[in-house]
């Protein structure tokens, strides 16, 4: 029989893309968002040959006021893993209502664990975590850096991590850690900046530039990294850490000029640079040598031929995408 995956938050983009990895890899599924599933055109396990979502049931339920239904789904479905993508993720807007962040990302997460623990068929539990526990950092980043949060957010996750490093020292809990650089990739929600540059260049709408887009950041494809996701799954040691990263780092002025140059955009009449979010990490960019070196993991999809693909999904899909909200709506 083949091994069972409970996801939460597979509405989201990178739980998106690793429920269509693990089923591609030829696991059982079950996926759990609280909002309805979005739109196929963000849902790459809905693109191609749909014979392998009869491994996959989707549940629209909410952590912060479902967990029993939750429990009761989990109790049945006897998951091998369970593997955690969802969290209030917006790192500005986590200054409006930070109390959004603490009940979603602390509270309601640490309900669902003292739950889970008490699960004896769980094999692995996969947190995914963020750099943003590591505040604004020189030089490459280790696993075991302090943590220096700097947003409403970089906190609440922080908090959470600790809280789990709690329950493998006290009750043994399987948890297992991972933190990637800046992913993107086709389906990624249009807000961030790689599919925001392009859609607004191609409907010749300025893109706007915090700081004037000096922080750098390191950006890696959501294939590398549900790829590495997989394999801490598998292999990985419980209350381990694993960093998923590139070596190439790039300024966000930088990637945007990248992205105005292969759209034949001139730059300057095309970007507006605004005041810096407050908080902006100046730079965090990770060592993946351990995920290499004990997963045996490694990036294999450039920056260059990442934002060829990401310009290809737009593109096929420009119709439908033009027609989707730009900024991020917030849910409490």
């Amino acid at each position: 029989m083949s091994e069972k995956i409970l996801v939460i938050g597979s509405n989201s983009f990178s739980g998106a893309h690793f429920v269509n990895y693990a089923l591609d890899q030829s696991y059982d599924l079950i996926g759990i968002s609280r909002s309805p599933e979005a739109n196929p055109v963000f849902l790459p396990y809905r693109w191609g040959e749909l014979e392998k979502l009869k491994r996959f049931k989707f549940y629209q339920l909410d952590l912060n006021n479902d967990l029993d239904e939750i429990m009761d789904l989990i109790d049945d479905f006897k998951p091998d893993y369970v593997v955690n993508f969802a969290a209030h993720s917006m790192v500005a807007e986590s200054w409006h209502t930070p109390e959004h962040w603490m009940m979603t990302n602390v509270v309601s997460a640490i309900k669902f664990h003292d739950r889970l623990r008490k699960c004896s068929f769980l094999k692995k539990y996969v947190h995914i975590s963020t750099p943003e526990v590591y505040g604004s950092c020189e030089g490459l980043v280790k696993e075991s850096a302090n943590y220096n949060p700097s947003t409403p957010y970089a906190v609440s996750r922080a908090a959470c991590d600790m809280s789990l490093m709690t329950f493998f020292k006290g009750y043994n809990f399987p948890v297992i850690f991972t933190r990637a650089a800046n992913v993107y990739g086709p389906g990624q929600q249009l807000y961030r900046i790689i599919p925001r540059s392009i859609l607004f260049f191609l409907i010749n709408r300025k893109i706007q530039l915090h700081g004037g887009g000096q922080s750098v950041r390191s950006f890696i494809h959501i294939k590398d990294v549900v790829e590495g996701t997989l394999m801490a799954m598998k292999t990985g040691l419980p209350c381990e850490i694993y960093h998923f990263s590139t070596k190439e780092n790039i300024s966000i002025r930088a990637l945007v000029q990248v992205i105005a140059d292969k759209l034949g955009v001139f730059f300057e009449d095309n970007v507006d640079v605004v005041g810096e979010r407050l908080g902006k990490d100046t730079a965090y960019l990770l060592d993946s040598t351990k995920a290499k070196k004990d997963l045996g993991w490694k990036d294999t999809i450039s920056l260059e031929r990442g934002i060829d693909e990401m310009i290809e999904w737009i593109g096929g899909n420009f119709e439908v995408l033009k027609t989707m909200p730009f900024e991020y709506i917030h849910k409490p």
